[in-house]
């Protein structure tokens, strides 16, 4: 039995078969999942997950395709995709909202701003889902997810629970979830505040962003983790790769740390550029840059 035909036998969401990824993806890359699982609600995803354990079957959890390269041959574990039933809003306390994993950063400043209250401004450009997000410890120079996080509800095959987030041992961009465990919902910490210098604040980052980031193109987000003390899009650019171009991807000429894909890309291309971009780095600067993408699925 095939873990599509497995899942179809346990589970309410749709199970498909050989689905195309690459509009799932920011960048627009990469080849089809062998089998994708949207499960419709919680319970629905952790009687998928009991199934998976029980067939020995890898599962990798795709939210909102930012930061994610998908190889040009696929992905051959189950790929994991939360949709419409993950997008609740709740008020477990008076300045703490919970929101479902599947909504995008955008959805904590509308909730908090129901409210007059603040603190998830750093999140409104932000690419991709909540519960990547948290996954990733996402932030900005303005803020990171784990300062606001009071708990993210993380399903397995157990079952789900409350993880506290003293407990999911953040650093910067990484997180350290229960093995096999997927954040089905973040808790956040808001706070009374000046809502109009937020405003203003959010409106600030939004036209730095759009200014300075290849928001028009399909792209990868930030390719790199910047290194303590430097800046990755600076680290690249120093070493002439601003704009370079491997097959239809490029390093953007508007921030050196940013893939785009110009027309027509592969996968492949991308990883070129990334182990192009380390290398050179390496070789001038002495530096080891870390991927802040997370790669998926085979590439040759």
């Amino acid at each position: 039995m095939t873990p599509a035909q497995a899942l179809k036998l346990a589970v309410r969401g749709a199970v498909l078969e050989n689905e195309p990824l690459e509009a799932l993806t920011s960048i627009r890359l990469g080849g089809p999942a062998r089998t994708l699982f949207r499960p419709i609600d919680t319970d629905d995803l952790v009687a998928g997950l009991r199934v998976l354990r029980a067939e020995a079957v890898p599962h990798l959890v795709l939210g909102g395709g930012a930061n994610t390269l998908v190889g040009d041959r696929g992905v051959s574990e189950v790929v994991v995709q939360l949709g419409a039933g993950f997008a609740s809003e709740e008020w477990p306390a008076e300045h703490e909202v919970a929101l479902g994993a599947g909504v995008p950063g955008m959805r904590a400043l509308r909730a908090a701003r129901k409210k007059a209250l603040v603190g998830p401004e750093f999140l409104v450009g932000i690419p991709g889902t909540l519960g990547g997000q948290v996954a990733m410890n996402a932030g900005t120079k303005q803020g990171q997810l784990s300062d606001i996080l009071v708990a993210a509800e993380v399903a397995t095959a157990e079952g789900a629970g409350w993880v506290p987030a003293a407990d999911l041992r953040y650093a910067y961009r990484e997180s350290h979830l229960p093995v096999g465990g997927v954040v089905t919902r973040a808790r956040l910490r808001l706070a009374r505040g000046d809502v109009a210098a937020g405003d203003a604040a959010v409106k600030a980052d939004l036209d730095y962003r759009r200014g300075s980031q290849p928001w028009s193109q399909p792209n990868l987000g930030s390719t790199f983790k910047n290194p303590p003390g430097d800046k990755a899009g600076r680290l690249l650019e120093a070493v002439g790769l601003k704009g370079h171009r491997v097959g239809g991807v490029a390093f953007s000429d508007q921030h050196a740390n940013f893939l785009v894909n110009l027309a027509q890309g592969k996968a492949a291309d991308a990883l070129a550029l990334i182990e192009l971009g380390k290398a050179r780095v390496r070789e001038q600067f002495g530096i080891a840059l870390e991927l802040e993408v997370v790669l998926l699925g085979e590439f040759a």
